[in-house]
């Protein structure tokens, strides 16, 4: 792509972006908060700087590619010049929760509140990862017979393989932590969690099911994750909420309550609260109708 070059689908339906692909050539771009209605992979290609994404900060390098989810909270303040890519596409155009398991990224490079939102990109992946995004450039400027589903074609394998990079870079084990109680201790929060966030929403409760205090626990998961347990809890129960809006026609009272709110209203302010948006403006522009309509 030349300087500046970007190539845009829109929905006919809603007039809203489907699918855009440009270059990255202003370092000042992503230099506030960005709350965007679709996904957004950036692929820093050359410079550095600071990401903050939800509640954590990060340093990265060239050859770092980051991904967020519709409505992450994410800003890149760059320490020198930026060049790369940037590639968007909305939920109505792929929905990555109906094709998890032909992807297996969410929870992965989306959604994954355990880890960093990006993933270093190495020389293999380099090639092929440039080959799919011209691939794309080519097919976006071709309107013909099944446009749509071969752009699909290139963004899942894009998706793969960023996938597959990430989980390989996840199987290097962490130098941050030494003490060797503390990573067991993470891993049974992990479990738990899981187990309970629709029922346990504080950091004492977790805390009693490991048998340590809550200050104790608190600093181990600043550590390790970067972010405290009551954001990590936070987090989890956003992003289950945001699959319910997203997938299904339940009424926010019933999510609410799934997710252990007996007040609608309260858990209408926690959402907000922590993804800058209502539940049915977040259904609106990313949810349920939309992501029925493409399979």
């Amino acid at each position: 792509m030349t300087n500046q070059e970007t190539f845009t689908l829109i929905n006919p339906q809603s007039g809203h972006l489907a699918f855009k692909l440009s270059s990255l050539e202003d370092s000042n771009y992503f230099n506030q908060i960005q709350r965007l209605n679709h996904y957004a992979i950036i692929w820093i290609q050359k410079g550095n700087g600071n990401l903050k994404a939800d509640f954590s900060e990060y340093e990265f390098s060239e050859n770092t590619l980051f991904a967020f989810a519709p409505y992450q909270p994410f800003m890149l303040q760059a320490n020198s010049g930026l060049n790369g890519m940037v590639l968007n596409f909305h939920p109505d155009f792929f929905c990555i929760h109906k094709h998890q398991q032909e992807v297996a990224c969410n929870g992965v490079l989306f959604n994954n509140i355990y880890d960093t939102p990006f993933v270093h990109v190495d020389e293999t992946a380099e090639s092929t990862l440039k080959m799919l995004l011209e691939q794309m450039q080519i097919e976006v400027q071709n309107p013909a017979l099944a446009q749509h589903e071969l752009l699909v074609s290139y963004l899942k394998i894009f998706l793969i393989t960023t996938s597959r990079l990430k989980t390989e870079q996840q199987l290097v084990p962490p130098q941050i932590v030494s003490d060797s109680k503390e990573p067991f201790i993470l891993q049974n929060l992990k479990n738990y969690i899981e187990l309970h966030f629709r029922s346990k929403h504080t950091a004492s409760e977790y805390a009693a099911l490991l048998n340590i205090t809550p200050k104790a626990l608190t600093k181990i998961t600043k550590t390790y994750f970067n972010k405290t347990l009551t954001d990590l809890i936070a987090e989890r129960i956003v992003i289950e909420a945001k699959r319910e809006l997203y997938l299904t026609d339940k009424p926010v009272k019933a999510i609410a309550y799934e997710l252990g709110y007996d007040d609608e209203y309260y858990f209408s302010r926690f959402f907000k609260n922590n993804a800058a948006i209502s539940p049915q403006i977040y259904r609106d522009t990313v949810g349920f109708a939309k992501g029925i309509a493409k399979v």
